[in-house]
């Protein structure tokens, strides 16, 4: 279950949203396609990280803070992935622990931290302080504020479809976001909305994802920086620089390792034909979503309406950009014909 498939269309349906209402910031995310995607993902998802390592073929396996008994590429042994810090070994749930919180804001902090979370109404503030930072400190140029938008539709993102805000309507399966319909969600958003009625290249939008540079502005929302600008001057609390040089490093294997995922993601989410012809999805995620096959996914989608909960995502986030706009001045006189149309960006983008 990749978790990068569902927060990229959330990102795509959020800028086309902004783009129906003219705000000013549409055209600069046109602009800065790249960045508002990567910010989109592993502009938020820092436990993007190995869970183990195969003994046999030293291959990156897993996820994050997952358990794995056996390699699935080998059935043989795996030791536990760590990141190399000076003399240090840093391992998954450090990673997650000590950084989830920080990029999230309103939701995942570490049980000794909740009382840094953040409340809906501060993170708008928050957010509309970063980006105005990201203007005003972290230019020249808009790439920075491009990055902060994307990263503005995973905090959002998840806190709508894990029920953290309310705004969505949507009842698949056993709930709106639980581990028996996450294989649903990904497999009707990779090939139905993606491939069919978005037309998207997933394995060049990922790839393109997972090679776009950090933006410094991450670690000064993540808070993780020397204190400045508007949001040091509005949020005192909770500045970690000491954690700067172990986020960097972070940072960089969640590229390095996202780049190993996308084929991986992309071969377990595309459909093949079976004995029969009929196209058939992954037996594991057929097993962890009850035994449905895709024929019976794609009904509990419709019943559940799924399409439309994609749109009220796409439309909510699109809601917060406008707060955030509402809240800084700075954000108000970007140029409006700035940037490649929808047309040239499919050139890219999109499936040939």
């Amino acid at each position: 279950m990749s978790g990068i498939i569902g927060h990229t269309a959330y990102a795509i349906l959020a800028a086309k949203a902004a783009e129906s209402r003219k705000l000013p910031v549409a055209p600069l995310i046109r602009n800065h396609f790249s960045s508002y995607l990567a910010g989109a993902y592993l502009g938020c998802d820092v436990q993007t990280v190995p869970a183990a390592v195969c003994v046999d073929t030293g291959e990156s396996l897993g996820y994050g803070s997952q358990k794995m008994e056996r390699s699935p590429v080998t059935g043989g042994v795996v030791t536990s992935w760590f990141l190399p810090i000076g003399d240090r070994k840093v391992f998954p749930r450090e990673i997650h622990e000590t950084f989830y919180g920080r990029s999230h804001l309103i939701l995942g902090w570490a049980k000794e931290a909740r009382d840094e979370t953040i409340s809906w109404g501060e993170y708008l503030d928050f957010a509309a302080d970063v980006a105005g930072d990201a203007v005003e400190l972290f230019g020249p140029g808009h790439r920075a504020l491009a990055y902060t938008l994307g990263w503005m539709t995973h905090v959002s993102g998840d806190g709508l479809i894990k029920s953290v805000l309310d705004g969505i309507n949507l009842n698949l399966l056993d709930g709106t976001y639980t581990a028996k319909n996450r294989p649903v969600q990904d497999l009707v958003t990779f090939n139905e909305i993606g491939k069919k009625e978005l037309d998207l290249n997933w394995s060049v939008i990922l790839d393109d994802l997972a090679t776009t540079p950090v933006e410094d502005v991450q670690l000064h929302y993540m808070r993780c920086y020397p204190r400045q600008g508007r949001l040091g001057a509005h949020f005192p609390k909770g500045w970690a620089p000491d954690q700067e040089g172990l986020l960097r490093a972070v940072l960089a294997e969640n590229r390095r390792y996202q780049r190993i995922r996308n084929s991986r993601i992309i071969s377990q989410l595309t459909l093949k034909p079976g004995p029969n012809g009929v196209l058939q999805c992954d037996e594991q995620l057929s097993k962890i979503a009850g035994g449905l096959n895709y024929r019976e996914m794609l009904e509990a989608a419709e019943k559940a309406n799924f399409r439309h909960a994609l749109w009220q995502i796409g439309e909510l986030i699109a809601d917060a950009f406008e707060k955030v706009i509402e809240r800084q001045d700075i954000l108000h006189d970007f140029p409006t014909t700035d940037g490649p149309t929808w047309e040239e960006l499919g050139k890219r983008f999109w499936s040939p």
